[in-house]
């Protein structure tokens, strides 16, 4: 196993890092997750394996021993999801990144799909699925290489960072912003405006494992704001930045924007129980030029919420449907 501390040596280059970020999980999820990782076709030159410890209250290297050289190991004081991805971005060598939460797993049968993509087709950015069962995957669709700017003109993204296999070179300095929930939402727009050439494809490949004690089911009431007065920031920061851009560019992050903006308004809703801060989030949204939601067909959900939204009468109502539908989920 080698380690930050190891001699520098002259090392071939991977077609893929996997950074994988770990704090305080149980081992056996941890080595779950290499294994996912190991179990795939790559050779062991085509594969670095990166684990970065977030400062855990005890350490997983002795149950990264046996792994030996499969795996570099980093453990750094607590900072954070954000700065343990930026660390492992700083440590990683391939042509291509992936992220991999480590109580998370990489599904093999549609995960070679996506290798094959990289190796055949060699996109900037492959766009995969994700499930919450490891049934046996579905018919696979690839739709035709287009820029990233094009996709997200026309669809919704993941949020997440884990949904991408993207070259090295594309990232340039973005890296995620420490400190705050939400990190992806801020970081993968941003990333997929910057690829010419990428390829989605039905294939899904990551399985996400939800946990009780996971940070996005923490529902303490400071969590909560947190992540409330967090995600307000990113959409401010995109809608500030997305003022800079080509048209076509500035059109792909508005509609992301506005997305986000709905659920954010949509969890204020259902974190807050609250109409008096509803309507204080409205006002603050509509001084930051957020609100009323754009009058565009984005997806179906948006056009009903845009129009609840945008009166009093329907925000009184959504006010009332919210929390009972997500009490009946």
């Amino acid at each position: 196993m080698h380690n930050k501390q190891d001699s520098p040596q002259v090392l071939a280059k991977p077609l893929i890092s996997f950074i994988l970020t770990y704090y305080n999980l149980p081992l056996d999820m941890l080595c779950t997750c290499i294994d996912s990782i190991l179990a795939l076709s790559l050779q062991g030159d085509e594969r670095q394996i990166i684990v970065v410890d977030d400062g855990s209250d005890e350490s997983p290297v002795n149950a990264l021993m046996g792994y030996g050289d499969d795996i570099t190991y980093i453990r750094q004081r607590n900072q954070g999801l954000s700065q343990a991805r930026n660390t492992g971005i700083q440590m990683a060598r391939g042509n291509y990144l992936q992220f991999v939460d480590a109580d998370d797993r990489l599904l093999k049968d549609a995960y070679e799909h996506c290798l094959k993509i990289v190796k055949t087709k060699n996109p900037e950015m492959v766009v995969f699925d994700f499930t919450t069962t490891a049934a046996k995957p579905k018919e696979l669709k690839d739709l035709p290489p287009q820029s990233g700017s094009h996709y997200m003109r026309h669809y919704n993204i993941h949020g997440t960072a884990c949904g991408y296999l993207f070259k090295r070179s594309v990232i340039g300095d973005i890296r995620f912003t420490t400190g705050i929930y939400h990190e992806d939402e801020e970081f993968t727009p941003l990333l997929m405006l910057r690829a010419e050439n990428i390829i989605v494809t039905t294939a899904q490949a990551y399985l996400y494992q939800q946990r009780a004690g996971s940070i996005t089911r923490n529902i303490a009431p400071q969590n909560q704001q947190k992540r409330l007065s967090d995600l307000k920031a990113i959409i401010q920061r995109l809608h500030k930045a997305a003022d800079n851009m080509s048209i076509d560019d500035k059109t792909a992050l508005q509609r992301r924007v506005a997305q986000l903006t709905m659920d954010y308004i949509y969890q204020v809703i259902y974190l807050s129980r609250s109409r008096q801060q509803l309507e204080t989030e409205i006002s603050d949204l509509t001084r930051n030029g957020l609100f009323p939601l754009p009058d565009a067909s984005y997806t179906p959900k948006y056009i009903w919420f845009r129009r609840l939204s945008k009166t009093s009468a329907g925000r009184a109502l959504l006010m009332r449907i919210i929390p009972l539908f997500n009490r009946e989920r």
